[in-house]
C-alpha cells in the first residue's frame, strides 16, 4: 500500500499513475495502423484496462479519481460498460477506505432483457447526484450515451472525468450534447511527451555505453578515420 499522506502532498501518485499507464497501455507506431472505436487510425493506442486490471494500476486509479470527487457532491461513480466499470469499483472502494462512500453503478450496452428491464445497475435511486467516468474518450460516444442513459434514469450528472483524452473532440461533442465539461486526469499529449523523454533518455544512455565500450578497446582494436 502506498503512503497516502506522501501522495497528497507530493502529488507522486498522479506521476506514478502516467508512468503505469506509458509502461502497460501505451503504443506508437510511426505508420498510424491502430484501429480507433471511432473507425480512425492512428498512431496511438491506449490500452487502459491493462493498467486499470493491473492490482497497482487498480489503486492508483480509484486513489486518483477519489481525489477528483471528494469534495464534489456525488452519491454515486459510474459509467458505459466496460470502460468505466474498474474506475467506478476502484473509486468505490477508496471512497469507503476514506470514509465517503461513493456506490459504483453500471450503464448497460443495451437494457437488461429480464425483471427490472433497466439500463443501469446499481443501488443508487432516481435523484442521486453522480459522477461519470470514462478510461479514454476520443469524440466521446461512450461518454455522451453513459449521460444520457443516466439521466433518462432520473440521475443528476454532476462531473465527467477520463482517465485518457486523446484530445479528438470529445471534450467539445460532450459540452454541445450533454452541456456538461470533460475533465481528464491525463491526456493523449501527457503520454506523447513521456514517450519522448524515454526515448531521449534511451538514446543518451545508448550512446554513453558505445562511448564506454569504445574506450574499454586495445589501441589496435580501433577503427581507422
Amino acid at each position: 500500500m502506498y503512503d497516502v499522506d506522501n501522495q497528497i502532498m507530493g502529488q507522486e501518485y498522479k506521476t506514478h499513475l502516467l508512468e503505469i499507464l506509458y509502461v502497460r497501455s501505451f503504443q506508437h507506431d510511426p505508420e498510424g495502423k491502430f484501429q480507433l472505436s471511432s473507425g480512425k487510425t492512428s498512431d496511438v493506442y491506449i490500452d487502459a484496462k491493462k493498467t486499470m486490471m493491473s492490482s497497482e494500476g487498480m489503486e492508483l486509479v480509484g486513489f486518483t479519481f477519489f481525489q477528483e470527487l471528494k469534495m464534489a457532491p456525488v452519491d454515486g461513480i459510474g459509467g458505459l460498460t466496460l470502460g468505466a466499470d474498474p474506475i467506478a469499483y476502484a473509486t468505490a472502494l477508496v471512497s469507503t477506505q476514506q470514509g465517503k462512500g461513493l456506490d459504483a453503478f453500471v450503464v448497460r450496452k443495451e437494457a437488461k432483457r429480464h425483471g427490472t428491464m433497466r439500463w443501469i445497475e446499481g443501488n443508487l435511486r432516481p435523484g442521486a447526484d453522480v459522477a461519470i467516468v470514462d478510461d479514454v474518450t476520443t469524440t466521446g460516444a461512450s461518454t455522451i450515451t453513459a449521460i444520457e442513459r443516466a439521466r433518462e434514469e432520473g440521475l443528476n450528472v454532476r462531473r465527467v472525468i477520463a482517465l485518457v483524452d486523446r484530445e479528438e473532440g470529445a471534450r467539445e461533442n460532450i459540452m454541445a450534447k450533454t452541456g456538461l465539461k470533460l475533465d481528464a486526469i491525463f491526456t493523449k499529449t501527457d503520454l506523447l511527451e513521456l514517450h519522448k523523454k524515454t526515448k531521449e533518455a534511451e538514446e543518451a544512455e545508448k550512446r554513453k555505453g558505445e562511448r564506454a565500450s569504445a574506450k574499454k578497446r586495445p589501441a589496435g582494436d580501433l577503427p581507422d578515420f
